[in-house]
């Protein structure tokens, strides 16, 4: 039969091997997947992965698979992959691609769940959950391509609820050896299980995106390995009859080429943004334009001083639901441009510690958010590759002193170091493990193609 873009996907999956992966590609998820461990373990000490994990465990029949910051706590694997997609973004602290979607959170909990729930002597070694984990990301990202509304910051659907969710089933298709039929299959279903709306950003239930994204992914793969159909067009542009195009409002599908020597994966050419504070990827523009205007400021006053600022002006994209002049809740907080600016002023910082409920309502701090206005250049657009951060400190004696950021530490354009990544996974998972324990995820991750089993990570 002709070849469409839907089997041209199920071919990749299928088709895919190790040796397709390049050392760029390796190392580049390898860095993922430590930081979204470690996003995860400290997420498990949150409010919202609480109720996510007392209301798992009432379904808990099959328990074989583990619960970030939980040692000896096992639920069924679909169970424990929504708990720990849920642990893993309830913070917003977890890697963010361009376009724009939060892509290791979708996949790593499904494949971490699914290894432990195969038996013995089908184990996938460390070899094929890297490479599965891979296959999850590029589908993701090539799924984005197929639209230029992805491009820029969403407001329809939350990115990691669409593509997350089928790079889920990809990514556990994969690690299950589905055919190209079933992975074709897997596609479909997950589909059907995709989306959630942009209004839940900044509440307690957006972390539920991600959760159900990688559960709802290792599911689809589950049921197609049992014999569920769906349609086999699901991700073609079909007149009159909407499949993955449902999501988007422009949409030019493209088939996605055979691995091998003619095929280069996305994240060889795109790397990765990883967050150094626990907010929206928006957050970290107006933070580090905060942060040197500050250093300004105390340059030229020998403090900081916010009696002596008049007005605080915010240059930012036009994005409704990250414009927050006066946040209430933690959630909020992290989707509050003004929030993480004037954070940032007053304390030289921004980090765990800032969305607590006495530091959001400090009386300095609200103070500080009574005197800003907020402005959009039209030069500044909502897109996270072309966006910049721009803060201004109008002072009662005239002078203006001005803090600019277009490229922020951790961005895929400045990425973090070596050593400042594992300083973020270390602090994150000290909330939880002891250092043995801390120090021997980073052994596993870092030799993760040597490992037999995969499921002791």
């Amino acid at each position: 039969p002709e070849e469409t873009v839907t089997s041209s996907f199920a071919s990749f999956i299928h088709a895919a091997q190790p040796e397709h992966l390049s050392q760029t590609v390796r190392q580049r998820s390898k860095r993922m997947i430590l930081d979204s461990i470690g996003v995860g373990l400290v997420g498990s000490t949150t409010r919202v992965f609480d109720i996510a994990l007392r209301y798992c465990r009432l379904y808990s029949s099959v328990a074989v698979s583990s619960v970030y910051g939980k040692p000896g706590v096992k639920l069924s694997p679909t169970l424990a992959a929504f708990t720990n997609g849920v642990a893993t973004h309830s913070m917003d602290f977890d890697d963010t691609w361009h376009p724009a979607t939060h892509p290791s959170g979708a996949v790593l909990p499904a494949l971490l769940a699914a290894s432990q729930m195969l038996p013995p002597n089908t184990k996938p070694n460390g070899l094929d959950f890297l490479l599965a984990f891979n296959v999850g990301l590029e589908v993701q990202g090539r799924l984005m391509h197929f639209s230029t509304e992805a491009h820029d910051i969403p407001k329809r659907f939350h990115p990691p609820s669409v593509v997350g969710t089928l790079g889920s089933a990809a990514a556990t298709a994969k690690l299950l050896s589905l055919s190209s039929a079933q992975c074709c299959h897997a596609l479909g279903i997950a589909a059907s299980l995709a989306g959630a709306p942009m209004a839940n950003a900044a509440t307690q239930a957006k972390p539920l995106h991600v959760g159900n994204a990688t559960r709802l992914g290792l599911e689809a793969a589950l049921l197609a390995a049992r014999g569920m159909e769906a349609n086999p067009l699901i991700l073609d542009d079909i007149p009159g009859c909407s499949g993955f195009s449902a999501f988007y409002s422009i949409y030019h599908p493209k088939p996605l080429s055979a691995p091998g020597e003619h095929h280069e994966f996305l994240l060889e050419k795109q790397d990765i943004a990883f967050k150094r504070f626990p907010a929206h990827l928006g957050m970290h523009w107006v933070v580090d334009a905060a942060l040197s205007v500050r250093n300004l400021f105390i340059n030229y006053a020998g403090s900081f001083s916010p009696s002596l600022i008049r007005t605080i002006v915010l240059k930012i994209p036009v994005s409704k639901y990250i414009n927050r002049p006066f946040p209430s809740s933690e959630h909020q907080a992290r989707h509050s441009f003004q929030f993480n600016a004037c954070a940032a002023l007053l304390d030289g910082e921004v980090g765990l510690g800032s969305f607590s409920e006495s530091s959001i309502h400090r009386q300095e701090l609200r103070e500080l958010l009574d005197k800003v206005v907020v402005e959009h250049p039209e030069d500044n657009v909502a897109n996270f590759d072309k966006m910049y951060g721009e803060v201004a400190l109008l002072l009662h004696s005239g002078d203006v002193l001005t803090g600019k950021c277009d490229t922020f530490y951790g961005h895929w354009r400045k990425p973090l170091s070596k050593e400042s990544l594992l300083k973020k996974f270390r602090s994150n998972a000290s909330h939880v493990l002891p250092e043995e324990k801390i120090e021997a995820i980073i052994t596993l991750v870092d030799n993760l193609e040597n490992l037999s089993d995969s499921s002791q990570l």
